[in-house]
């Protein structure tokens, strides 16, 4: 199952859970019905009254969730209990911890997630939050970071990335928010009983009566929510795990996580039992301990065996009498096996990328070994002086301004000017100090991956400060009167992904239009992308639009007639192309790369213009394709 398939399956996912909410709710209400008619009689008046009494409870109090869960992944790991890992971390656990998010968010092609650690738990456990991958969290417990060495930490923060790229995250948190209606009945009557527990009297007699009716028609709303969150989250588990070893090529790292789950006395339960149950369908491991129906997760051994299926009872056993004298070590383990050294390197700067439409299209949101290895050079052989400035509040605006100023002196002196009438002159001499400097150095293929490591940094600044940077950014890609490809690229995801986080929920949704519903979008989109690739000649440009169409609209006839405004008339195309159902998204994948490689190759240029355009319209690209 490929990337557009699995967001296809997560878009039904979502109607299922809608059908077993109405059914939840629908018992409940039946439930305090019939509970009302034994008390007071078949009266149509009452119980009509009472149906929509408990209709207005359990959706006002899913609105209300929902809305406590408006900030997104942030949000959600704050309520958890999360603390953000900070900018300029010295524990080495944090640092190791960020360094490994950071190259799988970069080999995955998407913005790199805001990062959280649950203290006080000893556990092993992770969780991946939020709407979309521009408002994602990743938090994991501390256990995970004392514990897990470097390849079991990658392996479970690659199960949690899968969650982000299939769509899963959002419906986690529908979930919780939905869920939490449906035990509103519950915990009303658990909260009158406490309050009237010291009362006397016949008027506390009868609260007393209707709290514990409350309490038993809640435990109804109880066993449904358990029921959905385990039906929705075994599969889901099983996807992750396969997606997790998928993308590492290795299942030690995975299973060894897992080992150290089974093996070790605190497991994955999380101390905090209210919020564990709450959260258990988006753990990595079952933090509760339900088994049978309402078992969110595979049982472990059964997850162990299906990465190395000769993994046997008496093997874990054996690690658990171990553990029991000797707790593993992660960072220790790092340094005996030797994980922390870099293993790959870049392509030449000039390199040419051999590829094909379908082996692109596979590759969206479905990063394998090889994109991790690219993504571990481009992060381990990026100057530690950027990503000290990446990381920093202060420094990072500069930073990413530095990267669009123009090499003319006299095109940069305006972008200056433009920068230092709204963010200040130390903004523009920082970003002036780096484009003559380290950033003058840096490799084609680490600018836009750069931005990506700054971008958790940026999107914490205040929203009146967001957006003056990006009128900022504006300004500075516009000031000359010409765009290029990079200025377009990087102002274009910035916009989108910061935009995004500021209102996640808004952009939270499957597209469900047809390819004929948007054939003006896809000419305009392969006639840009065939004259970025062929500026200089139009025969060959003619021929590379061609190639694309025939792929997505092969039935129509729409001539080549590239825009006068060049890569800027893609921001007309965006809204439509980005609301097509998933599996169409596919076919526009293939047809946007026949275009850029009609020769069979892109550039280091076509490419960043490829993945701009799969990041726009949520199509997570890696940042590199198998060189020639």
């Amino acid at each position: 199952m490929n990337f557009f398939e699995q967001q296809a399956r997560a878009r039904r996912s979502s109607s299922r859970l809608v059908f077993l909410f109405a059914l939840a709710v629908a018992g409940i209400v039946l439930a305090i019905d019939l509970a009302v008619a034994l008390v007071a009689g078949p009266d149509p008046r009452l119980l009509a009254f009472t149906t929509l009494a408990a209709l207005c409870v359990i959706g006002l109090g899913s609105l209300y969730r929902l809305a406590s869960l408006r900030g997104g992944g942030d949000a959600v790991a704050l309520q958890f209990g999360g603390t953000p890992v900070p900018d300029d971390a010295r524990d080495p656990s944090l640092r190791r911890l960020r360094n490994v998010v950071e190259e799988i968010a970069i080999a995955s092609g998407v913005p790199v997630p805001g990062l959280y650690v649950l203290e006080k738990e000893t556990a092993i456990n992770a969780f991946a939050a939020g709407y979309s991958s521009s408002d994602a969290a990743i938090a994991v417990t501390r256990g995970a970071l004392d514990r897990l060495n470097r390849d079991e930490l990658q392996g479970v923060i690659a199960h949690e990335f899968s969650h982000v790229l299939n769509g899963d995250m959002r419906l986690n948190i529908r979930l919780i928010g939905v869920l939490f209606g449906i035990l509103m009945i519950s915990l009303i009557g658990r909260k009158v009983l406490y309050l009237g527990s010291g009362s006397r009297g016949r008027d506390t007699a009868w609260i007393t009566v209707a709290a514990l009716v409350a309490l038993v028609v809640g435990s109804i709303g109880l066993f449904f929510a358990r029921m959905i969150k385990a039906s929705v989250s075994r599969s889901r588990e099983r996807l992750a795990d396969a997606s997790a070893v998928q993308f590492t090529r290795q299942t030690a790292g995975l299973a060894g996580a897992l080992k150290k789950i089974a093996g070790l006395p605190d497991g994955a339960r999380l101390n905090d039992r209210a919020d564990a149950e709450e959260a258990s369908h988006m753990l990595f491991g079952d933090g509760v301990g339900f088994s049978g129906l309402f078992a969110t997760h595979p049982p472990i051994l059964e997850r162990i065996q299906a990465l190395e299926p000769g993994f046997r009872g008496e093997q874990l056993e054996r690690l658990r009498s171990q553990w029991a004298l000797a707790p593993p070590s992660g960072l220790e383990e790092d340094r005996m096996m030797g994980l922390d050294a870099p293993r790959a390197v870049l392509p030449a700067h000039d390199a040419r990328l051999d590829v094909t439409p379908p082996m692109v299209a596979a590759q969206v949101g479905a990063p394998e070994a090889d994109d991790y290895r690219r993504a571990d050079a481009i992060v381990s052989r990026m100057p530690e002086a950027l990503v000290a400035l990446a990381h920093s509040r202060d420094a990072v605006r500069s930073l990413v301004l530095g990267l669009l100023l123009d090499r003319d002196d006299a095109v940069r002196e305006r972008q200056l000017a433009e920068i230092t009438a709204r963010l200040g002159d130390g903004v523009a001499r920082g970003a002036a100090m780096l484009q003559g400097g380290e950033l003058a150095a840096l490799h084609p293929m680490q600018r836009l991956p750069l931005a990506a490591i700054a971008f958790p940094v940026l999107r914490r600044r205040p929203r009146p400060d967001l957006e003056v940077f990006l009128d900022t950014v504006h300004a500075v890609v516009h000031c000359d009167g010409h765009v290029s490809l990079f200025e377009y690229c990087l102002a274009r995801l910035l916009a989108v992904q910061l935009r995004e986080s500021l209102d996640p929920r808004r952009h939270a949704r499957f597209g469900r239009r047809k390819p004929g519903s948007v054939r003006t979008e896809f000419s305009t989109l392969l006639a840009v992308v065939a004259q970025a690739g062929n500026p200089d000649d139009p025969a060959a440009a003619q021929r590379a639009y061609l190639a694309g169409l025939q792929r997505v609209l092969p039935r129509d006839h729409m001539p080549y007639a590239p825009p006068g405004d060049g890569v800027l008339a893609l921001d007309r195309v965006w809204p439509a192309l980005d609301a097509l159902e998933p599996l169409a998204k596919q076919l526009m994948v293939e047809a946007v790369t026949a275009a850029a490689s009609h020769d069979g190759r892109i550039s280091v240029a076509e490419s960043e213009l490829l993945r701009t355009i799969c990041g726009v319209l949520h199509c997570p690209l890696p940042p590199g394709l198998e060189a020639a």
